[in-house]
Formats: structure tokens, C-alpha cells, sequence
């Protein structure tokens, strides 16, 4: 199988950050607000080096998203920075009402999701966010791997005229995708191929889906990866493709498995394609408080959990 190198861990909320500052430079048009955590989204420099286009709103997230609604109407270009829990879960009605049924150009940011969070655990982690922000009409959803492709992932959006959901972490995961990457909105990327199952990977757990491939290939099992970073709109010509050639799928996220990105591939399937389908996710329940590594463990969303469960689909085909 190809080889992938971790060229150093970064944390995606950097790559964000980085993003963010080279909009900065690029287009007068965009501005940038934040409840009360400019230094966990990485928002320092752009505050820097543009303060007249930087707004911190304070805790205040429900008038964040409206006041970054009312900015579009003068052709501004809104990103807007909290935790993923606060960008959605606490202000899911002034985004259906005032973003995603207006069809305003906000770009909501949500930093530190999932359980890797970490040791602020279960009220500040977020593992239903994807499903809340899929299921608005006209909503896209971003959910990327590393540091480059969120930084790619942050230019791509303003370019992109609707409303978006991006979704990254807050710690260091493995930097692997090329640096001067062009991302497509709604176009998977197929990293490996493979003959007897499909992975298919999103966030973080993409680094994970290689590993698994390549402890899988030692025991004689053909894995293909595609990396799906936009959940909405999926790409489903990617996905059928694969399964068609496979006959079965591991779906890997660091999410509920109610709402996320496996249920749109079940869905996927359903529809056109019907395969045995393995999932690799939180199963309805909240984190908790822990380490990364230790409620990654605990809540089986590593290599370890997916090559189990493409062993055990693989023996369903």
C-alpha cells in the first residue's frame, strides 16, 4: 500500500489560524468574530494584524451568529470561533433561523470537538454536532484530517458563497496531507486503494484508517482509504464506487454513531448499493473526562477499533 508520513504532530485549530491570517491579507471582505476564545481558535494574528476587521463578542455566542448574519448583508464574509459545543448545540436556533434559512455567508468555525477535547469532559465536548449542522437544508459540513487540510479547507470556504459548518480539534494529530493541497468542497480523497473493504475515514480517525490499512495488509487483507472531509454535500460517487469494488465498509469518525458520517453512508447504500457496514464511532453516549489517548482508547475511535471492525465486516460480505 502507499505510504503516508507524519511530517510532525500540529493541532488543526493552528491550521484554522493559519487559514484565517492569510484571508486576512487576501480579501478585505472577510472578518472575523470570537466568544471570549481568541487564543484556543487561533485567531491572535488575524486580531494583530487586522483589528478593525476582528470582533470579540464575548460570551455571547447567540449574538455572534447574529451579528456575523447581519454582516453578509454589506458583503462581509463572517468567520466565526468558539468550541464546536457553543457553535452549535447552544446557538442551534439562531443558525437554523438567522444563517441557515436566511441563506447567509457565515463560515462557523468550531474548534476542540469530539472527546479529544479532553479533560474538560462531557460538558465542553461535543459528539452530535455533525448531525445537528447536517441536517439544516443548504448547510455544508467540513470535518478535516490535519493540519494542512484545515488550513486549506479555511481558504477554500470563503470562496464557497452559503453557509458552512468547520470542524476541527484541539490537539496535536499527525500532519500528513501535501502542504500545497487544492480542497474540493464535496470531493472525497481517495488515499489507498484496496480489494476486500472500504475505510472510510474523516477527521483524525483518517490518520487512523492508515494505520489500520497497513496492519491489515500484514494479515492479508486488502484496505482502501478515502478520506471524507465533506460530509455534506457527501460525495456518494466516491463512496459506491468503492463499496461496488469491495462489497463492504468500515465508516471511522470521532462522533455519535447516530447522525454522523456513518449514517450518510448507510444511507448512501441503502439507496443504491446495499453492503454490510461496520462503524467506528461513539455508540449514544457522552464523554467524560481524560487524556486524548485514554477516552480515544476507552471509546474504541483508533486503529486498533477499525481494524476489528474491517475483520468483522469482511467475514459478513
Amino acid at each position: 500500500m502507499k505510504k503516508y508520513t507524519n511530517t510532525g504532530n500540529k493541532d488543526t485549530r493552528s491550521g484554522f489560524g493559519a487559514g484565517l491570517t492569510e484571508l486576512g491579507q487576501k480579501n478585505e471582505n472577510v472578518v472575523a468574530l470570537c466568544a471570549d476564545l481568541t487564543g484556543s481558535l487561533k485567531m491572535d494574528d488575524f486580531k494583530a494584524n487586522h483589528p478593525e476587521r476582528f470582533f470579540q463578542i464575548g460570551i455571547a455566542e447567540a449574538n455572534m451568529i447574529g451579528i456575523a448574519a447581519g454582516m453578509t448583508i454589506g458583503g462581509k464574509i463572517p468567520f466565526t470561533g468558539t468550541f464546536a459545543n457553543f457553535s452549535t448545540g447552544r446557538v442551534y436556533d439562531q443558525i437554523r433561523q438567522s444563517v441557515a434559512y436566511s441563506g447567509k455567508n457565515v463560515k462557523i468555525c468550531a474548534s476542540h470537538a469530539g472527546v479529544t477535547l479532553g479533560e474538560d469532559g462531557a460538558t465542553h465536548q461535543i459528539l452530535e454536532d455533525i448531525g445537528l449542522m447536517k441536517m439544516l437544508p443548504g448547510m455544508t459540513v467540513i470535518n478535516t484530517c490535519d493540519y494542512n487540510q484545515t488550513k486549506a479547507a479555511t481558504l477554500a470556504i470563503a470562496e464557497h458563497e452559503g453557509p458552512v459548518y468547520l470542524r476541527f480539534g484541539r490537539p496535536k494529530v499527525a500532519n500528513f496531507t501535501p502542504e500545497d493541497q487544492k480542497f474540493e468542497i464535496g470531493k472525497a480523497v481517495l488515499l489507498n486503494e484496496g480489494s476486500d473493504v472500504t475505510i472510510i475515514a474523516t477527521g483524525h480517525l483518517v490518520w487512523e484508517a492508515l494505520q489500520a490499512a497497513e496492519e491489515l495488509e500484514g494479515k492479508g487483507i486488502s484496505a482502501e482509504v478515502i478520506n471524507i472531509h465533506t460530509i455534506k454535500p457527501l460525495d456518494e460517487e466516491a463512496i459506491l464506487k468503492s463499496v461496488k469494488k469491495t462489497g463492504c465498509v468500515v465508516t471511522a469518525e470521532e462522533h455519535n454513531f447516530l447522525g454522523g458520517l456513518g449514517e450518510s453512508v448507510a444511507r448512501t447504500l441503502s439507496l443504491n448499493h446495499p453492503a454490510p457496514q461496520e462503524f467506528v464511532a461513539t455508540k449514544d453516549t457522552f464523554g467524560e473526562s481524560g487524556t486524548p489517548e485514554q477516552l480515544m482508547d476507552k471509546y474504541e475511535l483508533n486503529a486498533a477499533a477499525i481494524v476489528k471492525a474491517a475483520t468483522k465486516v469482511k467475514d459478513r460480505k
